[in-house]
């Protein structure tokens, strides 16, 4: 990865003994200014050099217009080295494999072994202790950090996220035509995806639309968020004894295999989805080739990718499809953690450097760079109205000049803006009613070692399976016959490890 020169801290001056002798006495009175034997001192109001590996969830990096004003707020300079989010694991796991790594490296996959393996070997700085020294960074609830640690060690800032953010967006205008309702049981949305599929919603007369748009990416696709609808356990379930059963062993997770498949048979889920990434299945539904998508804060993206090709396009955003126990449920995303900010000691040496760091991720959290983050500048991506809802002036110049930066912002929830835009302002009323009905994932804030060793190589297991059983290419029998293979390559030891941490957490 490209290197940028790191900042110097002021050092121990040598040429002469009695300044340098002050200087060392001085620097020690202050404990918690120690670290690695360097007795550097933090300085918030120094200027920062950045460079920063995070992960770019669109299809291309931000220009330099905003982020000048970033770094003006921040007194920083930032150099991004942007993965894309489709390359983000086998990119990710390559850095920490070969140490080649920034001053702030974006976590984004911490249920990957890769990274959690990282993580427990000591590559990077443990924040919790200094966290609440800071303004904005003390904030962060007692319940993130937990879920964000690992044994009890924080190993960067967490992102802070809504609980639970998914639900779908549904075509409301091809509702219409179909004279259709917005759908409330898994009958009902089983329903509109095939009306989507053969019943010319559009009207074109043509054969050339499909229900459910979807990708590879089983968390964030259809899958998980039906499997919640199903009332499958959010990764795992622990009984009250402390046993934990993973989500595929049971009756509901092969309810949603069985309902995906049905769907897929029948035409009424993209037939490519195996092999579809998440910027090409947007394309689809923005295009009028799909009808129903996975992911409530996306709203005003596809809106924004259809203007000029679907003008009419109306979409419904859905948080609420009842379960066949009469209860809603929805899947939370790491207990609202989106992973971490870390900092490699191979790169930030003393603890003044990561003092300053966090300085620099604290002042992120501002309301000033936020809204950078997130509108831009006033007056020229975005404005608020005399209701101080927030509106995007210029799509084309806010992709360009501000989205990058969206997925990047170390907080999603200590400010809130009302929207202009009456649908996003749903979404984002509908994604803070999700917290009343999230399922957590009971081993987020827990360890495994076999998780941390082969979670990933394990995980795959099962994302392969129950791909194939959707397209039908195993049954039943051989989709329990991966689950066994999962079990006897070290899921069996990963769920009694599972059970050990929860027995201790719990005493």
């Amino acid at each position: 990865m490209k290197k940028i020169k790191k900042k110097k801290f002021a050092k121990l001056a040598a040429v002469n003994v009695l300044v340098a002798s002050q200087l060392l006495l001085a620097a020690c009175s202050n404990q918690n200014e120690q670290a690695s034997g360097n007795s550097e001192v933090y300085d918030p109001e120094s200027k920062v050099e950045v460079n920063w590996t995070a992960i770019l969830h669109t299809a291309s990096p931000p220009t330099d217009v905003v982020l000048k004003e970033i770094e003006e707020a921040t007194n920083a300079t930032i150099q991004f080295n942007w993965v894309p989010d489709a390359s983000k694991e086998e990119r990710i796991t390559a850095a920490l494999a070969s140490g080649e790594l920034s001053d702030m490296v974006s976590l984004t996959m911490l249920t990957n072994s890769s990274v959690r393996q990282s993580l427990k070997s000591g590559m990077f700085w443990d924040v919790e202790k200094y966290l609440d020294d800071y303004d904005n960074l003390k904030l962060i609830s007692e319940d993130i950090r937990t879920s964000a640690s690992i044994d009890g060690k924080l190993y960067g800032v967490p992102f802070q996220k809504d609980i639970a953010r998914s639900g779908l967006l549904i075509r409301k205008d091809w509702l219409d035509n179909l004279g259709l309702k917005v759908p409330t049981t898994l009958d009902e949305l089983y329903e509109v995806a095939r009306a989507f599929t053969q019943d010319d919603p559009d009207g074109n007369g043509k054969d050339d639309t499909v229900g459910f748009g979807d990708r590879s990416d089983l968390r964030y696709s259809s899958f998980k968020t039906l499997s919640s609808y199903f009332g499958t356990p959010n990764g795992w379930a622990v009984d009250e004894n402390g046993k934990f059963t993973p989500e595929f062993t049971t009756q509901a997770y092969k309810d949603t295999m069985n309902f995906s498949r049905k769907l897929y048979e029948n035409g009424y889920l993209d037939q490519d989805f195996a092999v579809t990434a998440k910027t090409d299945q947007q394309q689809k539904f923005a295009q009028g080739k799909t009808g129903i998508y996975t992911g409530l804060v996306d709203i005003k993206n596809l809106k924004t990718m259809a203007q000029g090709v679907q003008d009419e396009m109306e979409i419904v955003p859905v948080n609420k499809i009842k379960s066949p126990d009469g209860e809603y449920h929805i899947w939370s995303e790491n207990s609202g953690v989106g992973g971490l900010m870390a900092f490699p000691k191979s790169e930030v040496k003393t603890e003044a450097e990561l003092k300053r760091l966090l300085q620099f991720v604290n002042d992120l959290i501002d309301e000033e760079v936020f809204m950078l983050m997130t509108g831009g500048i006033e007056g020229t991506h975005y404005e608020l109205d005399e209701n101080g809802a927030f509106k995007i002036l210029d799509d084309d110049l806010w992709q360009k000049d501000v989205q990058p930066f969206s997925s990047s912002r170390p907080s999603e929830i200590t400010h809130s803006l009302k929207d202009s835009d009456p649908s996003k302002q749903l979404v984002n009323e509908l994604i803070k009613e999700n917290a009343e009905f999230a399922d957590l994932d009971p081993t987020v804030p827990l360890d495994s070692q076999t998780a941390n060793e082969r979670g990933t190589e394990l995980q795959k297991i099962i994302i392969d399976a129950t791909i194939k059983y959707i397209m039908g290419e195993i049954d039943e029998k051989g989709f329990d016959a991966e689950v066994e293979k999962w079990k006897n390559s070290g899921g069996d030891a990963m769920t009694k490890e599972y059970e050990e941490a929860y027995k201790k957490a719990q005493n």
